[in-house]
């Protein structure tokens, strides 16, 4: 290549920020490629930490915000959310006109920016298809992005067949493995004695786990009966701390997040936080004797990490999972025996200690921009031929 690429990254959330970041920085040193960074959706929401600070203290130039999350908690407000995403990001992309788009995983403000980047005539990069989860929106979100993008960075060889059985072409379907696994073998974490939290609240004197509960946004007015179940559970380990890291931008978010902070002023073992960062959240799982929740994070940095994770109700139901995670139903009394099983000396010999993990090498931004490369190379071709599997199957 003669001339410098463009590719744009764009990000949404405190999680999906902390996975790409690897991938970010390796993309800002190549210099074959010009690298542009957007920065929407609830990174730029004070109710949600307003992350967008986080990015600005790493170092990362941004080219462009967008603004797009409604002061709503409610389907409708993700609904039209997205509509006033896919204005402005079509603005952007008319403007700027970059050759790739990068979008990460399965939210309604990446189905927003594809959605806009495919009709114009941008090829997309689609990082984590081909995954499942039942009890969320983001299950036909992730499908969608699939179908309009180009390329295509799976994280495990689960995930490559099943975007392959979507009909995209084989040889633009890559099995990279998870950045997330990438983090946590590649960052510096923090010891204990260096997590320091509100005076008053040590980690160095009791067992703790870190507790995360999204909104099921296909399961109406469960979240809440389910959240509150997960808090009788915590109520029973006393001899515990916990720390709690809010909800994200989904409907349902705000009033998960409102009730996680009543809940913490009233006990002295709980911290609520809006945002840790990606070094303090995988320093933090680290030294946890559990992660327990509903977030994909105990799936995959989970057992990358060397943490059990107890994973309730269906929000990830459909993934898969190593030995190290413990699946239970969001009552309290399955969520009290999955926690007691999870922090057992023997679990975590038998389970964690030398678990398999599926999602990868740690090797993942490296094959990313291998593959985007060889794309530039063939000529980053927009149009797809849809790829047939045998019939002989049905």
């Amino acid at each position: 290549m003669n001339e410098k690429r463009v590719i744009c990254i764009v990000t949404g959330t405190r999680a999906e920020y902390g996975l790409l970041k690897p991938f970010i920085l390796r993309c800002l040193a190549q210099k074959d490629f010009e690298t542009r960074v957007v920065v929407t959706g609830a990174h730029l929401c004070h109710d949600f930490g307003y992350t967008y600070n986080e990015i600005v203290d790493d170092g990362i130039p941004i080219d462009h915000k967008i603004e797009m999350v409604l002061s709503s908690d409610t389907p409708e407000g993700m609904a039209k959310s997205t509509g006033l995403a896919i204005i402005s990001f079509s603005d952007y992309f008319s403007n700027r006109r970059p050759d790739l788009l990068v979008a990460l995983g399965d939210r309604y403000e990446l189905l927003a920016c594809a959605s806009a980047a495919a009709l114009i005539g941008i090829p997309v990069a689609h990082i984590h298809g081909g995954e499942r989860t039942s009890g969320v929106v983001d299950e036909f979100i992730r499908h969608s992005i699939t179908k309009m993008s180009t390329i295509h960075f799976t994280c495990c060889e689960t995930y490559r067949k099943r975007v392959i059985q979507m009909g995209e072409q084989p040889h633009c379907v890559f099995n990279t493995g998870a950045l997330g696994v990438e983090n946590v073998y590649s960052t510096n974490l923090i010891p204990l004695d260096g997590l320091e939290f509100d005076p008053g609240f040590s980690l160095n004197d009791k067992a703790y786990a870190v507790v995360t509960f999204h909104p099921l946004t296909l399961e109406s007015g469960t979240g809440i009966k389910q959240l509150r179940e997960l808090m009788t559970a915590l109520d029973a380990f006393e001899d515990m701390r916990f720390v709690i890291t809010k909800a994200n931008s989904d409907a349902g978010g705000r009033e998960i997040n409102h009730l996680w902070d009543e809940y913490a002023t009233l006990r002295n073992n709980c911290l609520c936080v809006a945002s840790l960062g990606m070094v303090r959240y995988l320093s933090l799982i680290k030294h946890a004797s559990a992660i327990i929740g509903n977030s994909s994070s105990g799936i995959i940095e989970g057992p990358a990490i060397k943490t059990p994770t107890v994973n309730i109700g269906d929000r990830q139901k459909g993934r898969v999972m190593a030995e190290s995670v413990i699946c239970c139903d969001p009552v309290s009394e399955d969520i009290i025996a999955a926690v007691k099983r999870a922090v057992s000396p023997e679990f975590y010999k038998q389970n964690v200690l030398d678990v398999e993990n599926p999602y990868g090498d740690g090797k993942a931004s490296v094959a990313m921009i291998e593959a985007i490369r060889s794309f530039f190379l063939r000529g980053a071709e927009v149009k797809k031929e849809f790829y047939d599997l045998s019939f002989d199957v049905l």
